[in-house]
């Protein structure tokens, strides 16, 4: 099952609205400076609701104090940190909790960056100076089947209702994570664009799975987006 990230979330009623739709993840930004900066309570509450669900809850940094990363995800009762900044080696071994790495896309470089992380799990964005995420602009996907093999990836970058099955069937990765494209205004998600993404997603499942049965094969030879 590709497993289907719903980030940038704010309010408890969206959270309830991805879980409902099928989500697998759900995001929460600790970043101050972010408009999808999520409170606590928020998140505390969101997870608490996911919890006997089975539903992954993930709490986004930027360059963030080690301390209040654990702080955070603890108080919140989350499972993950998501490090979305320029964190590196020395940084993540003062951390007390599970927490995976964030990759912009600036180039061919990013592998060895991976590499040298060596990750259970990893996410890969769009690169845009300055920014840290939640751009909603792909990036050249062939960068990412590149990568695919060096962990559990999770695919950022301005997925949508609309390209995330051609991301899919071209990348492959182990996950999906979208923001920015799937809302009414910063911070706020569209239910129905959350559902039509999950449901995007699982139709691509349902094909693949198909037409492997029938000898086919599920990749792509060309990104279309």
């Amino acid at each position: 099952m590709i497993r289907v990230k719903i980030c940038g979330l704010t309010r408890v009623e969206d959270a309830e609205a991805a879980m409902e739709a099928g989500a697998n993840v759900l995001g929460f930004v600790f970043w101050e400076k972010s408009p999808r900066a999520c409170p606590p309570e928020v998140a505390r509450e969101a997870a608490r609701l996911a919890r006997p669900c089975g539903v992954e809850t993930v709490g986004v940094f930027v360059n963030e104090d080690p301390a209040r990363v654990d702080s955070v995800v603890i108080g919140c009762g989350l499972d993950w940190a998501q490090l979305h900044g320029d964190e590196d080696e020395e940084y993540c071994r003062w951390l007390e909790v599970p927490f995976y790495r964030a990759f912009q896309a600036r180039g061919p470089e990013v592998e060895e960056e991976i590499r040298r992380f060596n990750p259970r799990r990893f996410l890969l964005d769009t690169h845009r100076p300055g920014v840290p995420g939640g751009t909603g602009e792909t990036f050249d996907w062939e960068l990412a089947r590149r990568v695919r093999e060096l962990g559990e990836l999770y695919l950022a970058g301005g997925l949508s209702p609309a390209n995330v099955a051609a991301a899919l069937s071209y990348v492959e990765p182990a996950g999906v994570d979208a923001s920015s494209s799937l809302e009414a205004s910063p911070g706020k998600k569209d239910h129905q664009k959350v559902r039509d993404f999950i449901a995007e997603v699982r139709r691509w499942e349902r094909r693949t799975a198909g037409d492997i049965s029938a000898g086919g094969s599920a990749g792509s030879s060309s990104p279309k987006r």
